[in-house]
């Protein structure tokens, strides 16, 4: 534990020490810590194997004492010497009754208990004794004493932080953008079918144009036809004139035949 602590100070000076971190450092007492670290206000000995708490150094400005998974059975009055502690927390040991506690009762301002996992939670009525004992008391193992569970520094962080809030305004974001886009792809059905519309007026167009065509081309072949008729008709009547020509010739020459013949 010395050799952790030495670790742990970084050359900085005994007195100037706030915080501590001695978890899993493997001792069964308290060495190396001293009356000297009067400014420490948060000390952390969890799962370091303790069974006693004789030497706890008298440090009048600690809050916060992690003490979890060692082997306490007794021992609490060494605690005494820190009158300013808010959170103790004495969860997997080996506490057995409600009378090792007692010596609790000279924290007047301690406010958060846990005891979770001592054969002392299987008391009876055993919150109600130790929130009677503990009147500052305002949360044993995690709960009020109306059974409302503590909340989490993350959820008080959400809160102060306006979390939810900003988790509503993405959402509304989130619809927003999703209605844009069922706007905008109406839109685009909308010109799809507008253009549609067009081209089927065009096809129209040109399928009148394409009737009117065929009506002038009926049109032509009629008149076509009609001047072939005339062409023939003209062609026989001058081949009818030809042929009177021919036949008043031939009468004339018999004519003037007879008259040579008498």
């Amino acid at each position: 534990m010395e050799k952790r602590i030495e670790l742990e100070r970084r050359a900085r000076k005994v007195n100037q020490i706030t915080e501590l971190n001695l978890d899993n450092c493997r001792s069964t007492s308290i060495v190396g810590l001293t009356d000297e670290y009067t400014a420490l206000e948060s000390l952390s000995l969890i799962n370091v194997g303790l069974t006693t708490l004789k030497g706890f150094p008298k440090l009048p400005n600690l809050k916060k004492l992690e003490l979890s998974d060692n082997r306490i059975s007794s021992g609490l009055n060494y605690l005494t010497t820190s009158p300013k502690l808010q959170y103790l927390n004495l969860s997997g040991n080996k506490i057995k009754d409600l009378e090792t506690l007692k010596p609790l009762e000279e924290f007047k301002n301690l406010v958060v208990l846990d005891l979770f996992n001592n054969d002392a939670t299987q008391v009876d009525n055993y919150r109600e004794k130790i929130f009677k004992m503990l009147p500052s008391l305002n949360f044993l193992d995690g709960f009020d004493c109306n059974d409302e569970e503590v909340q989490s520094d993350g959820d008080d962080d959400d809160e102060v932080n306006g979390n939810d809030s900003d988790e509503e305004g993405v959402s509304g974001e989130d619809d927003d953008d999703s209605d844009d886009s069922d706007e905008e792809v109406n839109g685009e059905v909308s010109l799809s079918e507008v253009y549609n519309d067009d081209l089927e007026e065009d096809n129209s167009d040109w399928e009148g144009e394409d009737e009117v065509g065929e009506e002038d081309e009926e049109e032509d072949s009629d008149i076509d036809d009609a001047d072939g008729d005339a062409n023939e008709s003209a062609a026989s009547v001058n081949a009818k004139d030809k042929d009177g020509e021919k036949e008043a010739d031939e009468s004339q020459v018999r004519g003037k035949k007879r008259k040579h013949d008498g």
